[in-house]
């Protein structure tokens, strides 16, 4: 998966749109890509661009002065319905984002996301609202989000918690996935099958 996931600071990308489903955060069309590195364009890309490749106005909030190194996505509710996609977190990561904010995730999103490295941080719709409008006030306001601690964190200090899936969290904290981790316990687990050798 790459590296540890640990706490980082960053300014926001505000879209807020709710319901936004896979095939808005990537077309179809683009599921037959293979590398990772090649998906910053096709993040959000029928929002983004003309059929011709230009880029639309007024220009999607990615593509706005000022947003590019951005790391956290503030979301609207229920973002990652529809389809399961892998090119979905894929797309998000190739463009720069670590984190994703929301009140609530599709459960498929939330796990492909979380598989992939990319952290989907549910907020109560108070915290959320109030994020939104420190933005709309500073828009350069920087926020920091702790893995380790299960927080997110105002410019003020002010901190909230989430929560994680126990085995998620280690593996991003490990900077491994589901395959790396099982390839770390391999002394373990030939150990264990030595003590099984015969038991049938």
């Amino acid at each position: 998966m790459g590296e540890p996931f640990r706490q980082f600071s960053s300014r926001i990308v505000p879209l807020g749109a709710e319901n936004v489903d896979t095939d808005q955060v990537v077309p179809a069309r683009y599921l037959k890509v293979t590398d990772k590195a090649g998906l910053a364009d096709a993040l959000f890309h029928d929002w983004r661009f003309n059929e011709d490749g230009t880029l639309r106005e007024p220009r999607f909030v990615l593509d706005q002065p000022g947003m590019a190194g951005r790391a956290i996505l503030l979301v609207g509710d229920n973002f990652g319905a529809g389809s399961s996609r892998e090119h979905a977190p894929w797309a998000l990561a190739a463009w720069g984002i670590r984190t994703i904010i929301s009140t609530s995730f599709a459960d498929i999103f939330r796990n492909n996301a979380l598989g992939n490295g990319l952290l989907p941080v549910a907020l109560p719709e108070s915290v959320v609202e109030r994020i939104s409008s420190l933005i709309a006030r500073e828009p350069t306001a920087s926020f920091t989000i702790d893995l380790e601690t299960q927080t997110f964190a105002l410019p003020s200090g002010e901190r909230f918690d989430f929560t994680v899936d126990p085995f998620a969290r280690h593996c991003m904290l490990e900077g491994v996935d589901q395959l790396g981790y099982l390839a770390k316990k391999e002394v373990e687990i030939a150990a264990y099958e030595r003590t099984r050798a015969g038991a049938y």
